[in-house]
């Protein structure tokens, strides 16, 4: 691509080496607009007066998936609560938290958190939220004050989001009322329809993206699902739809006694499911409903650390990967935060499924760039945000390896982000991240860092005392 004016160096940088989506390209002048989209990604560029990358460039890494709030509590329900252990066992822990946090420790968490994702290589993140009222249940004052304490906590950290309010209304399937511990969850579909009017231009003032996430099909009755989806395309006929999905075998069973139809399949009769929704999870499906959800264009949501911490199960990648699906990685519950692990965590897990090696390898034999590259784009979908890589037209989100780091010095290109996943301690050979142009890492440390972490101690020392 020609044409790259040089007066504006601030927004251009020249790399060395960098991840396009069609592969490592080598001398790459990068320039973008002052709105943060790329203009121009010239390859076997003279590099001018552009400031210089200083090591391989990479495209940011969509976060598909978030709770910010399970962030604060990682590492306390790592104990043996029932005989047998599980995720449902989690989850009343989980909702005792939940019960106890307030808007401003909210946006303290999610701001730590951001940051946390910025310096592991997140550029954007799509925030499933649940939480929406006071304490008592009662909804504030303001209808959105928890949904707008997460928009400010962006905004501070200078990360991408796509906002989901959570549409919840049930605690199990066939209409069963919610329980006492669901008060602060519970919207009905008008109300929620209200909310995402009230938020849309808030989250297009700071160009992030809104949607709708129907928490799932136990929390959400068919006429619901039908109504809040319509409501929504109403809206904006190309925001994104999340909901989890046949995460554990107990909602497996749950949903089939109810339907006489497994969750995905039930889905996929009774919505219109597309390339707007992101499947979360998805872990238990028979191989037609692998078939049919691939097809459909819907995002597999695939969040492996937390689906490891949580003792769920394992995706069947080759299976989806066969029938053409897209698919992208979350953090969900933060146990752990870091985007190269949540790949390895992926790629160990299909290798101790099939007792093979370098599964998800692709065209590009190097199984590393492979998965950056498929998580880019799945992660881009399921955010509804022009985050895809780079490519003129998309944000001019990506991160720089530290050409200097020990788990990369001296490599072949071809090799380095499988060094950077594989090889390193994850997010220590990220030297610097841009977001939408601006730089928020540098040489590893967000400007925020002490601040927010100190903020982040804070907030969870009061809501555990609270």
């Amino acid at each position: 691509m020609s044409g790259i004016d040089q007066s504006s160096d601030s927004r251009t940088l020249f790399a060395e080496h960098a991840l396009l989506p069609t592969g490592w390209a080598r001398n790459v002048l990068l320039r973008w607009d002052g709105a943060g989209r790329l203009q121009a990604v010239q390859a076997d560029a003279p590099p001018g007066s552009a400031p210089r990358a200083p090591g391989p460039v990479l495209p940011g890494m969509p976060n598909l998936h978030s709770h910010a709030f399970q962030r604060a509590f990682a590492g306390l329900t790592e104990y043996r609560a029932e005989a047998q252990d599980s995720f449902w066992s989690w989850r009343d822990l989980m909702y005792r938290f939940a019960a106890r946090i307030t808007p401003e420790s909210l946006e303290a968490i999610a701001t730590w958190l951001y940051v946390e994702m910025l310096e592991a290589g997140y550029t954007s993140v799509c925030e499933f939220h649940y939480v929406h009222h006071d304490r008592d249940g009662r909804p504030y004052a303001d209808d959105a004050t928890l949904s707008l304490a997460l928009l400010r906590a962006a905004r501070k950290a200078g990360m991408g989001i796509t906002l989901l309010p959570v549409l919840y209304q049930t605690s199990g399937f066939g209409g069963k009322p919610p329980r006492a511990d669901q008060a602060r969850f519970i919207r009905s579909t008008d109300n929620m329809l209200a909310l995402l009017q009230r938020l849309l231009p808030e989250a297009r003032a700071q160009g992030a993206a809104l949607g709708l996430a129907p928490h799932s099909l136990r929390a959400v009755p068919p006429d619901s699902l039908r109504v809040a989806v319509e409501g929504l395309t109403a809206l904006d006929a190309r925001a994104p739809i999340h909901i989890h999905i046949a995460e554990q075998t107990q909602e497996v069973d749950d949903c089939l006694a109810w339907s006489g139809q497994r969750p995905v399949q039930w889905l996929l009769e009774h919505a219109p499911v597309d390339a707007r929704w992101c499947l979360v999870h998805a872990t238990h499906m028979t191989p037609g409903e692998y078939t049919g959800a691939a097809r459909s264009g819907a995002v597999a949501g695939i969040c492996p650390t937390t689906e490891a911490n949580l003792g769920d199960g394992i995706f069947d990648m080759p299976q989806w990967l066969g029938h053409g699906g897209a698919w992208g990685v979350g953090s969900d519950s933060h146990a752990c935060v870091n985007a190269a692990e949540e790949l390895l965590m992926l790629e160990y897990s299909q290798r101790l499924s099939l007792r093979q090696r370098n599964v998800l390898a692709g065209p590009d034999p190097q199984v590393g760039t492979a998965l950056w590259t498929a998580a880019v784009q799945g992660g881009a979908q399921a955010a509804g945000r022009p985050v895809a890589g780079l490519a003129v037209g998309q944000q001019a989100d990506f991160l720089a390896l530290d050409a200097g780091h020990v788990a990369v010095a001296g490599l072949p290109v071809q090799a380095v982000v499988s060094a950077h996943v594989f090889g390193s301690h994850r997010s220590s050979a990220l030297h610097s991240l841009w977001v939408g142009g601006e730089r928020r890492v540098q040489a590893g440390r967000h400007a925020l860092h002490e601040a927010a972490a100190r903020g982040f101690v804070a907030a969870r020392a009061a809501t555990l005392q609270s």
